[in-house]
């Protein structure tokens, strides 16, 4: 047979078409493989954004957890130290107030009357520095005037006690009513003054004291309605004798307070910080240093009504 070169011709073209769907095929795999392999790295670049986004908000929600943790140990914290500052009139304070002139051991309660007065931050001033708390017997009409100050004193952990509202005796004696009456209106003002509505002293001092003088029927009546009002009532059994003239001086209240307290274990020992008191406030680091001296530690009536 003639080989005419056609059969040549054929088998080259179907090789060359061969060839290109060959070629064909591959560029098709090669794309195929690049666009799996694309996909697959857009696949694993979301994976791992979504490890790290699911850290980041594991590391979130444990930070919020953190926080609430601490926040809630913060609150409780400060509602420790907010009722701790609440005085809880009890019957171990009841029996500890019935025996506040005996102490086996010697303890000072430093007390101050008729404040506050722009005399009361010095006094605070010294009180800090010695890291002593005491307790003030403050009147309503002086807590309207400096609620700020009535403020410091509970802050600083001092005891805010009770002196009525007017320090008028032809008011606050008028009858025994007027004392709880007094009483009641000082406490209103402390509480709003420190921001506690559920503040009450449980502790009232007498104007010129309990004992003697022309209103003795009245205070004994009195004390009487206060105790049914679970309102105890305290004196004192030393003094700086600030109270006695009317410019006291350093040295004077100095002398008063050693002979006042002599031999004595338990001593509430009766200051004052109303405006004209300023010898108090500066005998008051004179009057610490002598105590720690003779052995005295401070206590201020939150060890004592519980």
């Amino acid at each position: 047979m003639v080989n005419d070169g056609n059969n040549d011709y054929h088998i080259h073209y179907e090789m060359t078409e061969r060839n290109k769907k060959i070629k064909k095929q591959k560029v098709v795999i090669v794309i195929l493989l690049i666009v799996v392999l694309f996909m697959l790295i857009l696949i694993l670049k979301s994976l791992i954004g979504l490890i790290f986004k699911t850290q980041e908000y594991k590391a979130q929600v444990l930070a919020v957890q953190e926080w609430e943790k601490t926040e809630i140990a913060r609150k409780e914290e400060e509602e420790r130290i907010r009722q701790s500052r609440i005085p809880k009139l009890t019957q171990e304070g009841k029996d500890n107030m019935a025996n506040i002139y005996t102490s086996e051991t010697k303890r000072a309660f430093l007390t101050f009357d008729d404040g506050p007065s722009t005399v009361t931050p010095t006094i605070l001033d010294t009180l800090k520095q010695e890291n002593i708390k005491a307790s003030f017997f403050v009147l309503g009409s002086r807590v309207d005037a400096l609620p700020e100050t009535v403020k410091r004193i509970y802050e600083e952990g001092h005891y805010i006690a009770n002196h009525g509202y007017s320090h008028s005796y032809s008011a606050i004696y008028s009858s025994p009513q007027s004392v709880l009456d007094e009483f009641n209106q000082c406490n209103e003002s402390v509480k709003k003054a420190i921001g506690v509505p559920e503040y009450n002293s449980h502790l009232f001092r007498f104007p010129g004291g309990f004992p003697g003088g022309p209103y003795v029927a009245i205070k004994t009546q009195a004390r009487e309605l206060l105790t049914q009002n679970e309102i105890l009532y305290v004196d004192w059994n030393a003094l700086s004798g600030d109270a006695e003239t009317t410019k006291p001086t350093v040295e004077f209240e100095m002398k008063r307070i050693q002979e006042t307290v002599g031999s004595k274990n338990s001593v509430v020992i009766l200051m004052h910080d109303a405006q004209a008191k300023k010898a108090t406030a500066d005998a008051l680091p004179q009057i610490i240093s002598w105590l720690k001296q003779n052995g005295y530690e401070f206590k201020n009536f939150y060890d004592i009504i519980k």
